[in-house]
């Protein structure tokens, strides 16, 4: 069961998300579906035909970010895309919150990354296979 239909991230400045959002989501091969003065739009809505997508929407909110422990995980289909949405991320303006590699305390497998977005929001990507179950054919 996917328990997330969609999810949206604030940020005070789009021109800025735009580049980060973009680079990240291409690694994990999620498409751009929207792009709009105040929103963009990653994934897939969902309809009638098509039940299990799910989208990812960044809007524009002039809320202050402060940390805390929130954070968004999308999943990653192989380990190579953890890796590429890692460098796509520090290449487009986000910085380091966790190094791609394995997280034992959570599974034996648990393969994430873990990203600042440039407004301050913190995002991860995670395999969860073993390596030759997650390798991209």
């Amino acid at each position: 069961m996917q328990l997330l239909d969609h999810v949206s991230i604030g940020v005070p400045d789009l021109q800025t998300a735009r580049p980060f959002y973009d680079a990240v989501m291409a690694a994990l091969g999620a498409r751009k579906v929207y792009d709009e003065p105040t929103a963009l739009g990653y994934g897939e809505r969902c309809s009638g035909d098509d039940t299990v997508s799910t989208c990812l929407a960044i809007y524009l909110d002039p809320g202050e970010i402060t940390p805390n422990k929130r954070h968004w995980c999308f999943k990653a289909p192989s380990r190579e895309h953890v890796d590429a949405f890692y460098q796509a991320g520090l290449s487009a303006g986000g910085r380091s919150d966790g190094e791609p590699g394995l997280r034992p305390h959570y599974h034996r497998d648990y393969y994430a990354a873990f990203l600042v977005d440039p407004a301050g929001n913190r995002v991860e990507a995670v395999c969860h296979a073993a390596p030759s179950a997650s390798r991209v054919p």
